[in-house]
């Protein structure tokens, strides 16, 4: 049999088993961890190129090293997660017969300890971005539910106005509290704009060399 005629087999196969309905709920949890693996990486590429080149200082290889740290984590744990949560929504529906509504908190508060509880800044940085959606998601909920009234006018306004006006506020008197990537970006905005010496550094460059 020559290589193709067993390359054609072998997809067969495989493509085969992907179709039986008896291992499917093991399949999507393969399918998850591999999902999690590419949009981990997709998602904090980018961002960690930018964030590195802007604020961080060393070099080149130091950098690139850094980027495909935080790359790699991200997609790892990003990867775990899916894996564990899929897999204890599917280990709970096969014990109790059906799928509720307890197991989707159950499995992700355990995915969440074991993937996302250790306190470094990518897992920060996960953590507090999800905390944002699901106030909102929540406060939309409670609307729908009807344990608040609907707001008459559009609150968005005075909710842009509270964390614009507190996060500028820690900043200025109690800097420390905020995530060192924050104060990156914040100290470049608020900050370094109070420097320079020259045209270079005012316009062309946010640091003349002597400064860097």
């Amino acid at each position: 049999m020559g290589a193709q005629a067993m390359l054609k087999t072998l997809l067969y196969t495989v493509n085969s088993l992907l179709q039986r309905r008896r291992y499917r709920a093991a399949l999507a949890v393969l399918k998850g961890f591999r999902n999690g693996a590419v949009y981990g990486a997709k998602i904090r590429a980018p961002h960690a190129l930018v964030m590195t080149f802007l604020f961080k200082s060393g070099s080149l290889r130091e950098k690139l090293k850094a980027i495909a740290q935080a790359t790699y984590t991200h997609s790892r744990n990003l990867a775990y997660f899916v894996f564990t949560y899929k897999g204890l929504i599917a280990l709970q529906s096969r014990l109790q017969g059906k799928n509720f509504q307890l197991h989707s908190f159950v499995a992700a508060c355990v995915g969440g300890w074991l993937v996302f509880g250790e306190n470094n800044h990518i897992n920060s940085q996960i953590n507090m971005y999800l905390l944002s959606r699901i106030l909102f998601g929540l406060s939309r909920l409670a609307v729908e539910k009807g344990y608040i009234p609907e707001p008459k006018q559009d609150p968005f306004p005075i909710f842009a106005a509270v964390t614009w006006g507190i996060v500028l506020w820690l900043f200025e008197y109690h800097r420390h509290t905020l995530q060192p990537s924050l104060q990156s970006s914040m100290t470049y905005l608020y900050d370094d704009s109070n420097v320079w010496h020259d045209i270079s550094d005012f316009l062309i460059y946010n640091k003349s060399n002597a400064q860097k």
